[in-house]
């Protein structure tokens, strides 16, 4: 099935389903090891408030969803040979999953969890999104650059 037949809904499913493909073990394991460390960090220099979780669950979670989709685009692995190809070949698009997955959660960690006002956690969280988008879409362009040369 080519490109131009797909339906925007079949398009979103596809991406969502080439990002399932990423290493989420491996992300989870180095998410939350940077948010343990963020933690650390915090605790060691005493940055004591009511809201000295919310940086490192955001970090944990931006760490998290970086690695599984980078994972995601650069198509190494099991998994269905066809959907890995797909992700090869459309990695702005397999890039979204990730980042907007990583804009909802950290807004809900961020309300949750600090005293931010929701425009300054929204705008975190855009901000946030918008670095994975564009790391996962360049890794994933550049790889696929480098396979077609």
């Amino acid at each position: 099935m080519a490109h131009g037949d797909l339906t925007p809904g079949e398009t979103r499913q596809l991406a969502v389903a080439s990002a399932t493909l990423g290493p989420w073990r491996t992300a989870a394991a180095v998410g939350t090891l940077g948010g343990a460390a963020a933690l650390g960090i915090d605790v060691i220099t005493g940055h004591w408030s009511l809201s000295i979780l919310a940086g490192p669950v955001s970090l944990a979670l931006f760490l998290f969803f970086l690695i599984g989709g980078v994972g995601s685009v650069l198509g190494r692995g099991g998994g269905d040979r066809r959907l890995r190809r797909w992700a090869r070949e459309h990695p702005w698009r397999v890039a979204l999953a990730p980042a907007g997955l990583l804009l909802v959660l950290d807004v809900v960690a961020r309300t949750v969890l600090s005293t931010e006002s929701m425009f300054a956690t929204v705008w975190y969280a855009i901000w946030h999104a918008a670095v994975l988008g564009a790391v996962v879409g360049v890794v994933g362009s550049v790889a696929g650059a480098r396979r077609r040369s």
